[in-house]
């Protein structure tokens, strides 16, 4: 169908449906079905059966299926280091030794973390939520912040960083418009991606004041004051059946035992990276890199407690398959999540709201307009690097001839992509962050829209600024 103005309605739906009900499955389904019935001419018993079809369909693509196994997966590598010791021993490390001292020293920690492990979006939430959250909950801190600070310094340090998934995929798309030297684009176009770094400086400003807004502030203070470190009506993304999971044994609970799998992730990463690329980091394959990686993780977390004595081959499977079940939710939102944003790529939303916004685009004012429809391509859509896609081959032509700084146009893009992905309730990387921090998912996108609104306020702004004067 041609792209048009009810394109937008299905991720609508989904979106304000997620937000009002809290049921996050029905509402991303209502979305997908509305998506499909309208693609059957408006047939609900053809849009119901063509619904399933995409759900089921999500699994034609490698890359979907790996991502969504690797979600599973998490839940075993949860469950294993959990009852082997290594979270305690961890706790107890980083206790005892003094080097986190307060509530404020464990949220630098973790967003310390985020900022140094920038390989992958995914990888860098799940090791940041899985060491820090023991610790923050024994600090009575809130789950949602420690979401918050999973989020903000996952896809928005990893876009400010070339060697990695995300700068591979840039390239490739800006070497597909014929731009000369990308990487040198890209490179000088970093110090304009104002929304990566105004989010990220953002949740280091929060953290060394202590001053939270919005929803946040409730939830910290319920967190500080009550104990509790989520609501009461909370669905957390991870069963506290796993969360709560006893240590085998307390006097072998050994830092290490976490550690060394969590290492085992941040290096077969890049490594992941250098061999689907033939060499290459910036040519690899994301998806399968963050499959190898947890696979990897697991298989060292075995082989470790076995040698230890802690469980047998036959424990060890049970557990994993126990961690799985645990985060089975989790795999059937990313699901549900991908069907979603197949749907708006046959409705051809990004296109629509696209091809709206260059009818009013002038050169002083293309960089603003090119970061807020971007912001809301990927806010409808749930992806990146879907709007990357649909972006860059709008805005690197619009540049050109109205000769314009290309960096600047392409970090407006960037930034924009990475704002809707960050807080959108129907993105992978989002649920990934939910899950990391064992946060209820509509909790983490209500308590963090706040503060990437904030962020976003200042980019449009410089963006407005720089049009004017560059």
């Amino acid at each position: 169908m041609d792209a048009s103005w009810v394109s937008i309605l299905p991720p609508l739906l989904a979106i304000v449906l997620a937000i009002v009900t809290r049921e996050v499955f029905v509402s991303l389904f209502a979305g997908i079905f509305l998506g499909w019935t309208i693609l059957s001419g408006w047939n609900p018993l053809l849009g119901l059966t063509r619904s399933l079809d995409g759900c089921v369909g999500v699994f034609r693509d490698g890359g979907n299926t790996k991502v969504i196994l690797f979600s599973a997966l998490v839940g075993a590598l949860l469950a294993l280091t959990q009852r082997s010791g290594g979270v305690k021993g961890f706790v107890d490390l980083v206790t005892n030794r003094g080097w986190i001292k307060g509530r404020k020293s464990a949220q630098l920690m973790a967003a310390g973390m985020g900022c140094l492990i920038f390989i992958e979006s995914s990888i860098t939430s799940l090791i940041t939520g899985s060491v820090s959250r023991p610790i923050f909950d024994r600090l009575k801190i809130s789950r949602e912040k420690l979401a918050y600070i999973c989020d903000s310094t996952s896809a928005p340090i990893c876009i400010l960083i070339p060697l990695n998934a995300w700068g591979a995929y840039t390239l490739q798309l800006l070497s597909k418009e014929k731009v000369q030297d990308p990487f040198s684009v890209f490179l000088y176009g970093i110090p304009f991606n104002f929304y990566a770094i105004s989010a990220v400086l953002l949740v280091f400003a929060l953290i060394l004041t202590s001053k939270d807004f919005g929803p946040m502030k409730e939830a910290e203070r319920r967190a500080l004051e009550e104990g509790k470190p989520h609501a009461d009506d909370a669905q957390p993304m991870v069963s506290d059946e796993i969360l709560q999971m006893e240590a085998v044994s307390t006097d072998k609970a050994k830092a290490i035992n976490l550690i060394l799998p969590v290492l085992t992730m941040i290096i077969m990463m890049p490594l992941g990276l250098f061999i689907t690329g033939k060499g290459s980091m910036t040519a690899g394959s994301g998806s399968t890199s963050v499959f190898w990686a947890i696979l990897a993780a697991i298989a060292v977390a075995m082989v470790m407690y076995l040698a230890q004595g802690l469980f047998s081959f036959r424990e060890m499977t049970d557990l994993a398959l126990k961690g799985i079940g645990g985060l089975m939710p989790l795999a059937i939102l990313m699901v549900l999540a991908f069907a979603i944003g197949d749907v708006a790529r046959q409705l051809k939303t990004g296109l629509y709201v696209a091809s709206v916004a260059k009818t009013f685009l002038s050169p002083a004012f293309v960089p603003f307009v090119l970061f807020v429809v971007s912001c809301f391509i990927a806010f409808s859509t749930g992806t990146s690097w879907g709007t990357f896609a649909i972006m860059i081959p709008i805005a690197i032509p619009v540049a050109t001839s109205a000769d314009i700084n290309l960096s600047l146009v392409l970090s407006a893009v960037l930034g924009g992509g990475v704002f809707g992905d960050h807080c959108s309730p129907i993105s992978d990387t989002t649920m990934v962050a939910s899950m990391a921090a064992a946060s209820d998912h509509v909790d983490h996108i209500r308590t963090q829209l706040p503060y990437a609104l904030s962020a976003a306020s200042i980019a449009s702004l410089l963006y407005l600024g720089c049009g004017f004067i560059l």
